[in-house]
């Protein structure tokens, strides 16, 4: 197996098993580090021990390499089209700012102004221990929060970047690839290759990803899911 096949999965069996909550063949992450869960392979067996983990009601999100298919127990709340990209070989390119503003680095004082950035901004689950997962930079305007990027996943050979995104009020003056470009150097000076996770269907971020050097590797499914009752 690849070290990014099932990532969630070998992220919380390897290199973050400090973080896993486990039941049978599940694991999923802290509830205010991340909605992130896994189980070791998509069968009965799989949901059962996630259903275990997550308890009636309780939620968690997976990556499936097919889209999802209702189950008995299981209510689908949301989902996307997933893109898996790699950063092997390329270059980062250096985008200019349009005002001179320092990278900062984030920590736990940052998390309110983190969690409200990803809540306006959307770029995946992010709670308020998300930091926790790594390295985390950003960039404020003033007071303000207005970009932010960091680590996620971390499986062999390989570290995720993560939770990219910008105020709208402050696009197009590009904080994000200046910041990716920071994280990315990190990654590499640890000598890891990143990696990254975006929708499908988000042209703009793919076309920023691959002029910053990444390339497509893997295609699948995002769903969050709600156990809804007791084994049936």
């Amino acid at each position: 197996m690849h070290p990014l096949d099932n990532v969630i999965w070998q992220a919380l069996t390897t290199r973050q098993a400090a973080f896993a909550e486990a039941a049978g063949q599940a694991r999923r992450f802290p509830l205010e580090v991340t909605l992130l869960a896994a189980f070791e392979a998509p069968n009965h067996a799989g949901y059962e021990s996630l259903a275990g983990l997550v308890g009636s009601g309780g939620t968690g999100a997976v990556f499936l390499n097919d889209p999802y298919e209702p189950r008995s127990g299981w209510e689908y709340v949301a989902g996307a089209p997933l893109l898996q990209m790699i950063c092997e070989n390329g270059v980062p390119s250096r985008a200019p700012l349009s005002k001179a503003l320092d990278i900062v680095e984030l920590g736990d004082h940052d998390s309110p102004d983190m969690v409200e950035l990803a809540t306006l901004t959307k770029p995946g689950p992010f709670l308020t221990r998300t930091h926790e997962l790594g390295y985390y930079v950003g960039i404020r305007d003033g007071e303000k929060l207005v970009a932010m990027a960091g680590e996620r996943l971390k499986v062999p050979g390989y570290t995720e970047v993560s939770a990219v995104c910008t105020h709208p009020d402050h696009l197009g003056k590009g904080h994000a690839a200046r910041l990716m470009t920071e994280v990315i150097r990190c990654i590499r000076q640890s000598g890891e290759t990143p990696f990254l996770h975006v929708r499908s269907d988000n042209a703009r971020a793919i076309a920023i990803y691959e002029r910053l050097g990444f390339r497509k590797w893997w295609e699948g499914h995002f769903a969050v899911l709600r156990r809804t009752s007791a084994r049936e």
